[in-house]
């Protein structure tokens, strides 16, 4: 199991990398992680030969072990839709008795599913990747723990604790982590780790070694900082090292909104030669974008509050202007919903409010909530997105709401171009796209008509992590871990 000192120490991508060591060694591999707080999803197969949702971290770490991604991989995944409430799906279903449940009262009704979904996962594979959340020694919440060290003791795991040193302290987080759990708990826990080391490792001494005296775990790997190693951070990371090789011939603007969901899908332009990937907060983040460049509206988990964000912002103009110079816009899902005239919620799933009229179509929110996998070819598109004419493109959907042309705007002949029935839309200059489809990044078809590049695979980026992880941990350590 790999734990961590804090959010962000990079439990995810190790987790990821360990799933495919172990692979690499001939075993069966599978990850888990009981619950996840996220609005970052991928569709994947449910018991019943239904389709559910599951963290991307996960889906990710399952293509690293070579397994197939399901729902017992992340049996309960918590979406953000305010600072105080979530959407709780439970084995990949929404479950809307949960989610009215306050945070304590919800432990006990989950843990016997979760405990299940890894007793099943640990049943059919030789080993079991278990990815901790947030800290183990978050005291304030122990007794309710279904995700950390009540999950390694059901296992009885063997745990690394993870810390970044970047951000300094990392010694006391790690002793302070291990001072807060209880002795059966600490016992459990068989290495350090410190991740996104910069410097000279030789200057830690004599650091590791009097954390050895101190608690008796070792400190078995440290980790160099990895810029650029292909994998989507779980929650995201808004940076200015998102630029791939070459001059830049494109920007990519996407508009980092307070509930954005999905952000992993845009992965891929942070690898393609050329493209500068730029995370919006402002108007002044998109002042000197040329009609060539890109404004995206990419998904999220609260259309019609982020809309509303929008404006505060004064984005809403920023986007107009583009969009009247005929700059480049693509919407997809919550984004392709913004596009239109308007959200109607009559069922309180979302809310109303007024679209930015960049498509002429309008979006009513259903309870019911559309979750599959898609593969669909487009048909004939114009301006700056005709480069897709034809291509068939692979992802998925996961949206409430249902979009369709605007009636009274149709009546008037101001009519969007339905380029996939039900699933995308194009005005009449050609430079507005909006889809439901995500995943389009990932599409190695959809990358080479827009860029003429190709992004890394997956596989070789799986590969990598797995490489670089192992050149830091001491000799026999991985092994150790599942003996």
């Amino acid at each position: 199991m790999v734990l961590g000192t804090t959010s962000g120490a990079g439990k995810s991508w190790l987790t990821t990398a360990l799933c495919r060591y172990y692979s690499n060694q001939g075993l069966k591999v599978a990850p888990f992680k009981a619950q996840n707080m996220s609005n970052n999803a991928r569709v994947v197969p449910a018991p019943g030969s239904a389709l559910g949702e599951i963290g991307s971290a996960q889906y990710f770490q399952a293509l690293a072990a070579r397994a197939t991604p399901e729902v017992r991989m992340n049996p309960l995944l918590l979406k953000p839709e305010a600072d105080t409430r979530s959407q709780v799906v439970l084995m990949g279903q929404v479950h809307a008795e949960l989610t009215a449940l306050p945070w304590r009262g919800r432990s006990e009704r989950v843990w016997p599913q979760i405990a299940a979904a890894l007793d099943a996962l640990r049943a059919e594979n030789e080993v079991v990747v278990i990815e901790g959340a947030g800290s183990p020694a978050e005291i304030n919440l122990h007794a309710s723990d279904i995700v950390n060290m009540r999950v390694a003791r059901h296992a009885q795991a063997r745990c690394l604790l993870v810390t970044d040193i970047d951000r300094g302290g990392a010694f006391a987080h790690l002793y302070g982590t291990w001072a807060l759990l209880p002795e059966d708990e600490r016992a459990l826990i068989q290495g350090f780790v410190l991740n996104k080391f910069r410097g000279d490792a030789s200057l830690l001494a004599p650091a590791p070694q009097m954390l050895q005296e101190l608690t008796g775990v070792p400190t078995v790997a440290t980790i160099p900082t990895q810029w650029h190693h292909g994998l989507p951070e779980e929650d995201g990371v808004f940076d200015d090292r998102s630029m791939a090789a070459g001059a830049v011939h494109t920007t990519v603007a996407v508009i980092a909104y307070p509930r954005i969901s999905n952000l992993d899908e845009f992965q891929p332009l942070k690898n393609v030669p050329g493209v500068r990937l730029l995370w919006v907060r402002s108007p002044a983040d998109v002042a000197g974008l040329r009609p060539s460049d890109w404004i995206v509206l990419p998904g999220s988990k609260a259309t019609a509050a982020d809309l509303a964000w929008l404006r505060a912002q004064g984005l809403d103009q920023a986007i107009a202007r583009h969009a009247g110079q005929g700059g480049t816009v693509l919407g997809v899902c919550g984004g392709l919903q913004m596009l239109g005239e308007a959200l109607i919620d009559t069922a309180g799933i979302d809310g109303n409010a007024p679209g930015l009229g960049l498509l002429p179509l309008v979006t009513v929110f259903e309870p019911a909530k559309t979750v599959r996998r898609t593969s669909a070819a487009f048909g004939a598109l114009a301006g700056a997105w005709s480069p897709l004419s034809g291509v068939r493109a692979e992802g998925y959907e996961i949206h409430h709401g249902q979009t369709a042309q605007h009636p009274a705007m149709a009546a008037k002949g101001d009519v969007a171009r339905e380029i996939v029935p039900g699933i995308a839309w194009q005005n009449p200059a050609g430079n507005v796209l909006g889809v439901y489809l995500h995943g389009l990044f990932e599409d190695a078809a959809v990358l080479q008509a827009l860029f003429g590049a190709r992004a890394p695979t997956l596989d070789s980026v799986f590969d990598g992590l797995a490489d670089g992880a192992a050149r830091h941990f001491a000799p026999g350590v991985l092994e150790a871990l599942i003996a």
